[in-house]
């Protein structure tokens, strides 16, 4: 088991924050040695970064997918109802709170490498237990766990990318990945439930899929350590609890509980409509089981396929833009699914509502960058990130208690109110509609980060000349 290095000073070598190793920007020094950060590129070990991160929305992809395909046989299997078995998507939200509040001090401590340690194995534990299907009061709990190592990769790898240049091109495929994961887990649980084979074996396939993303992280994050992150983001030689005072100043911003909530009522719509469309084409459209599993593999591959290609058209017509359009044809699409009593009609209508979601999450983490202070970027990206992570957890148990009184036709009037809901917070972002609207926000804020940064060095200067010996000093 690989353990992390720590390390007892903020300092580091010039091995460590030069080249390859730098792990928010490459460091210029300006006047007096204060480091200037300019955005990553995906060069050299980032491109062995990325594609770690890739594997691991995989993987979480096919966790949070996995839960609709087999919600049908949990409750046979544990003879529970709708509102006990939602306890499965609800647990997992207590890890994501407690990885959005702490995300920012492991980085501090132990880096990029804390969160490629840390995070598989949580999941790995979760896994393995629910391999021994154990009583299912003890599943919502170990789940809890899970919940954290996918808030800490779901926060840390959106904040880093996010803020590289051609973020929303390789964010888009980030959260493809996610799609990618989420389109294939229903596939071989459905494949394999259907043939008779316990539920919980498909659990063995998620451990030897983890132990693979523990091993292929820790390598590639294996320089990322906690020193690399304190000399890419260095704190005020005036503060201690320099990690604690960032994420209260940016939980005091404004747009990091907009983007926290949008993301929170996003994910939830996503992960409620996956986990509960298999039941829906069961009891509502009658459906047959294997070919139920197949509308909840086209409605994440439609996702996966809509953040791929879709990231390349978001940008060009600005981000504001492009997912408010995103949004009128979701809505389109969620009503036609709704209203047209077809199982053939809601399998294509899936499919299409899942494309035009797909963008919304990757392009919403992109504006936070343009409109955040840099110095926020980690602990704003990452709470909202973390924080947004349990919408998977609250929003399906919510529907799955008001299932069972009112019966799983509720999933998709609430579906349609939470993506109105998500229209509203996103025309309270900054930035209005027109293109070049972010533009100016993010040139404003960069005038200010430079502002900051001045004061910095002059600040530095002052100290310096302060604490040189002047003639007379010398000479007494």
């Amino acid at each position: 088991m690989a353990t992390l290095p720590e390390s007892k000073s903020n300092q580091v070598s010039n091995d460590e924050i030069t080249g390859e190793n730098v792990e928010s920007g490459d460091l210029e020094n300006g006047s007096n040695g204060i480091p200037i950060y300019t955005k990553e590129t995906l060069t050299g070990v980032n491109i062995y970064r990325y594609l770690a991160t890739l594997l691991s929305f995989v993987v979480m992809g096919m966790n949070d997918a996995a839960y609709g395909a087999l919600i049908p046989y949990l409750e046979e299997y544990y003879n529970i109802t709708y509102t006990i078995v939602s306890l499965v998507f609800l647990a997992p939200f207590l890890g994501y709170t407690l990885a959005a509040l702490l995300n920012n001090q492991i980085h501090m401590r132990f880096g990029q490498l804390g969160v490629a340690v840390i995070a598989p194995l949580c999941k790995l534990i979760t896994y393995a237990v629910t391999c021994a299907h154990p009583a299912y009061p003890a599943l919502p709990v170990i789940f809890m766990i899970s919940g954290f190592g996918n808030g800490l990769e779901d926060s840390g790898w959106n904040a880093w990318i996010g803020d590289m240049q051609n973020a929303n091109e390789l964010l888009g495929f980030l959260h493809g990945a996610y799609g990618l994961g989420a389109t294939i887990s229903p596939l071989i649980a459905t494949a394999m439930v259907t043939r008779d084979i316990p539920w919980y074996a498909f659990y063995y396939v998620m451990v030897g899929i983890t132990v693979l993303e523990l091993v292929v992280c820790v390598i590639s994050f294996w320089k990322a350590t906690g020193a690399v992150h304190r000399a890419a983001n260095p704190p005020p030689k005036c503060q201690e609890g320099h990690s604690q005072s960032q994420t209260k100043e940016a939980l005091k911003n404004y747009v990091t509980w907009i983007l926290a909530f949008f993301l929170l009522i996003y994910v939830g719509v996503e992960v409620a409509l996956g986990g509960w469309l298999v039941t829906f084409m069961l009891r509502v459209r009658h459906g047959e089981a294997f070919a139920s599993g197949l509308v909840v593999m086209g409605f994440w591959l439609g996702i996966t396929v809509g953040r791929m290609i879709l990231g390349f058209v978001t940008g060009r017509i600005g981000e504001k833009l492009a997912i408010a359009a995103y949004i009128f044809i979701s809505v389109a699409c969620e009503l036609c699914f709704w209203l047209i009593p077809n199982f053939v009609s809601s399998a294509i209508f899936a499919g299409f509502l899942g494309f035009f979601l797909g963008p919304l999450f990757p392009a919403a983490i992109v504006v936070a960058t343009k409109v955040l202070p840099k110095r926020l970027h980690v602990s704003a990206i990452g709470f909202a990130a973390a924080f947004g992570g349990g919408g998977a957890a609250i929003f399906p148990f919510v529907v799955g208690a008001i299932a069972q009184v009112k019966g799983v036709q509720v999933l998709q009037p609430i579906a349609l109110a939470l993506i109105a809901v998500i229209f509203m917070l996103w025309c309270s972002l900054p930035g209005g509609f027109k293109k070049d609207g972010l533009k100016k926000v993010e040139d404003k804020r960069e005038m200010e980060d430079e502002r900051l940064r001045q004061e910095a060095r002059e600040e530095e200067r002052s100290t310096v000349m302060a604490e040189t010996p002047t003639e007379e000093t010398k000479t007494e």
